[in-house]
């Protein structure tokens, strides 16, 4: 019998008042934003990994990073967004939450910006949620800044379904996008650095354990 998700995600704790209403606003503008199961999952994984230094390609309204933030109390975080929009947004918020002495939020093209701007010349964890055509990119941009033992979390690799199909079934608009991220499965699968494991968990998850 298939799990229900919509059964699994009833029985996640209810979130405070300010997540609930961050929700309800993502939804709302079709922001999008960490599915239930997916984020709770994250954080559990977080949970055992203990990281003290988090990166976040792909910040939106800032969601995830207030989540992993209220989650890991002595974590300090860096979140990236290159929508003008979006980045206003998660400023706001993260100042709601009072969490802008914890996370380092920056405005820039995660391809392009600056890691010397960074807060943290490592990073423990590094959680990629970005243009999911560019995955690989933002890997081995980021790569060099995880030490052995970090972690490589990345979100959305089933792509609501479309890299398990055939390509010719994929909306024209969509097909390089999903053969990049599909490329990217598989080279992940086989990275020398890595020890990956792919997990059904929402849209798709992948954690990448450096050696």
């Amino acid at each position: 019998m298939r799990t229900s998700q919509s059964y699994i995600t009833s029985q996640i704790k209810t979130r405070s008042n300010f997540l609930s209403n961050m929700e309800q606003f993502a939804k709302e503008k079709h922001i999008p934003i960490m599915e239930l199961v997916s984020i709770e999952s994250l954080l559990q994984f977080l949970r055992l990994q203990q990281p003290k230094s988090i990166l976040e390609v792909g910040s939106a309204i800032g969601y995830s990073a207030i989540r992993m933030a209220y989650t890991l109390p002595e974590a300090i975080l860096t979140t990236i967004e290159k929508d003008n929009d979006r980045f206003q947004l998660a400023s706001n918020y993260l100042k709601q939450a009072g969490l802008t002495d914890r996370i380092q939020l920056l405005h820039g093209d995660a391809l392009e910006i600056d890691i010397s701007s960074f807060k943290q010349s490592h990073y423990d964890a590094v959680f990629i949620d970005a243009a999911k055509g560019q995955y690989q990119r933002f890997f081995d941009k980021y790569s060099p800044l995880v030490p052995s033992g970090g972690v490589i979390y990345c979100d959305n690799m089933l792509m609501h379904g479309f890299t398990e199909i055939d390509i010719q079934d994929v909306p024209r608009r969509k097909r390089t996008m999903v053969r990049n991220l599909q490329q990217f499965t598989k080279w992940l699968m086989i990275h020398e650095e890595y020890e990956t494991t792919f997990l059904p968990i929402g849209d798709g998850i992948t954690i990448s354990i450096k050696r």
